[in-house]
């Protein structure tokens, strides 16, 4: 029986971190556990000098009492650190990469951990899933804002993400109203078009591109003219950060940067050259508003939440579903299980292999309930 549990929180921050550590360490204190927090997902064991405070911390119904409902992570989080990747400056001063999952391991096990609950995003799955095949027992929590995580039908994040982008596309869209203007809104997505497509349908856009459905601008900007034709001059777009157009079609509305210069900014690039080769935040935005001011001779404005989203305090809806992971990986680990991934398939929690998550993506189908209603209401797809 496990007597002693660590949480570590790895990928991009999500708002509400802490309800689920409070979920970890709430059914934990039903069973008599100890539950610590590992600093900065494995970084505080990887590397405790960096920590004079120490690399765990005792986490405690007490310390937690009103974390439920804020943002922020009491525990920091790792973006970067792969333990099969760690980068160190060797003996010849030259930076190289090392595989320390070893010392990661025993490192865990020398401090009497019998076992890790990680809330991570999609990319940090794979990681986890390797440790698990080295020994480590794990059950992972699945986060993020795109909801793209595969087996699980909603993702701890996405709904708060999701709230803010309505209420602040709201805004936009009052303010094109105002100044008589198309308001072009990107939002995350890379891969997966979900919070461009239901935020779009909350604030009744006229368009919404997203990843899954390459877009022609012609049949939009004719909407947006036949609306002007009618009086009504101002529109507004949503769309995914990822969103492409049609094989052929161009649209970036930069201007192309030389190839060494891409060369010299992302060597390794493969997408257009141009101002964005590096941050890619904001290109699509960018792209779609020069093409369609030029095709309807109205003006228009693109705006970026891109990371804001990440931020903030959780929605109702998030509270309860970080309490209900972080309950049901303690009762996972109380069954005996590991190498699996808490998932919410309505109208239950169910624990799902580690191996049948990751390298997948949670995209919207075509045929989806949520293009149905886009179509229904007379939101433009692209197509």
């Amino acid at each position: 029986m496990n007597k002693r549990i660590a949480v570590n929180v790895g990928g991009r921050i999500v708002p509400g971190l802490n309800a689920v550590i409070t979920g970890v360490v709430l059914a934990a204190k039903e069973l008599g556990w100890e539950v610590v927090g590992i600093r900065d997902g494995f970084d505080s064991l990887l590397f405790p000098e960096r920590y004079s405070e120490g690399g765990l911390l005792k986490l405690t119904p007490q310390l937690l009492e009103n974390s439920a409902a804020s943002g922020g992570a009491i525990l920091g989080n790792a973006t970067r650190t792969d333990p099969f990747r760690v980068r160190q400056v060797n003996a010849q001063n030259m930076v190289e990469e090392v595989d320390r999952s070893g010392d990661l391991i025993a490192r865990i096990a020398s401090e009497n951990i019998d076992a890790v609950i990680s809330i991570v995003g999609p990319q940090a799955l794979s990681i986890l899933f390797r440790l698990h095949r080295q020994g480590l027992r794990t059950i992972c929590v699945p986060t993020s804002v795109e909801n793209d995580v595969a087996a699980t039908q909603l993702s701890f994040g996405f709904n708060s993400a999701l709230s803010f982008a309505v209420d602040t596309i709201q805004r936009v869209r009052q303010a094109a109203q105002a100044s008589r203007k198309i308001g072009v809104v990107e939002v995350l997505g890379e891969h997966a078009g979900w919070l461009a497509l239901q935020a779009g349908i909350a604030v009744c856009a006229d368009a919404v591109l997203i990843p899954e459905i390459p877009y022609d601008l012609q049949p939009v900007a004719a909407k947006f003219r036949q609306n002007s034709q009618a009086g009504r001059a101002h529109g507004l777009v949503v769309v995914a950060e990822g969103a492409r157009p049609l094989d052929g079609q161009q649209t970036t509305g930069e201007t192309p940067a030389p190839e060494s210069l891409k060369a010299m900014l992302s060597p390794g690039a493969t997408e257009e050259a141009g101002a964005h080769v590096i941050e890619r935040s904001g290109r699509a935005a960018h792209a779609v508003a020069i093409a369609l001011q030029r095709l309807t001779d109205q003006p228009t404005y693109p705006l970026v939440l891109g990371p804001l989203v990440r931020g903030g305090t959780p929605t109702a809806v998030d509270r309860q579903l970080g309490l209900g992971y972080g309950a049901g990986a303690v009762r996972a680990l109380n069954a005996g299980q590991s190498g699996v991934m808490v998932a919410f398939q309505p109208p239950e929690l169910k624990f799902v292999p580690l191996a049948e998550a990751i390298n997948k993506v949670r995209t919207v189908p075509a045929n989806s309930l949520f293009v149905q209603i886009a179509r229904a209401l007379g939101i433009s797809l692209g197509n």
